[in-house]
């Protein structure tokens, strides 16, 4: 996978929060974008991902050298974020048997060995909205890292997660990227320090 940007901008009213970006992003490489709350990280990752539009410029997605559309980019895409709700209605179990429909697990997994891996395994039958914050999170979190997709991103990863579920992130955030396109947004330093790309999204006003 491969991502260029040429002179992206985006603008809410007559305020531009971003704007000409030009960037090229590679499978295998971690990006992580910093700004202070309101700078606009989530809305390039939304961006990026196809899920809102930008008010000028262009992305070119390509997929084994060929051009991908836009809005087929979404199919590539494993993303964690404070504003992706989970299904409050599934338990566990069937939130990732319908998960898994759209978007299987890598190597093969089976949804026990998911449970396991996210150390939920009292969980199985309960309902998503009876989960703490933390949990949703870690759910999110294994999901992106597990999902059979090229494209990772995560938005302010760590949030809601106690100390002994930020090292579990922090443990598995680089074993299941490598290989993959990996973005994280954050203002939090131990989220991403592993990172070889670091943009402010502040510079590109």
């Amino acid at each position: 996978m491969e991502i260029i940007t040429e002179n992206l901008g985006k603008k809410f009213r007559n305020e531009w929060i971003f704007k000409s970006v030009n960037l090229r992003f590679q499978q295998g490489q971690s990006y992580t974008f910093t700004g202070s709350n309101g700078s606009g990280k989530s809305t390039f990752l939304q961006i990026l991902s196809g899920f809102i539009p930008a008010s000028e410029g262009k992305i070119l997605a390509f997929k084994n050298q060929q051009p991908l559309e836009i809005e087929q980019i979404y199919k590539e895409i494993s993303i964690a974020a404070p504003y992706l709700e989970l299904i409050e209605e599934f338990t566990l179990e069937e939130l990732l048997q319908f998960h898994i429909q759209f978007k299987p697990l890598i190597q093969q997994y089976s949804i026990k060995d998911f449970i396991e891996f996210i150390e939920l395994p009292k969980a199985r039958q309960k309902a998503i909205k009876h989960f703490s914050s933390g949990m949703k999170q870690r759910v999110k979190l294994g999901l992106t890292f597990w999902s059979d997709t090229p494209i990772l991103m995560l938005d302010e990863p760590s949030s809601n997660l106690d100390a002994k579920a930020t090292n579990w992130y922090l443990e598995n955030v680089q074993k299941y990227s490598q290989d993959r396109m990996l973005f994280i947004c954050s203002n939090q330093p131990n989220e991403y320090e592993f990172c070889s790309n670091i943009f402010n999204i502040q510079d590109y006003k």
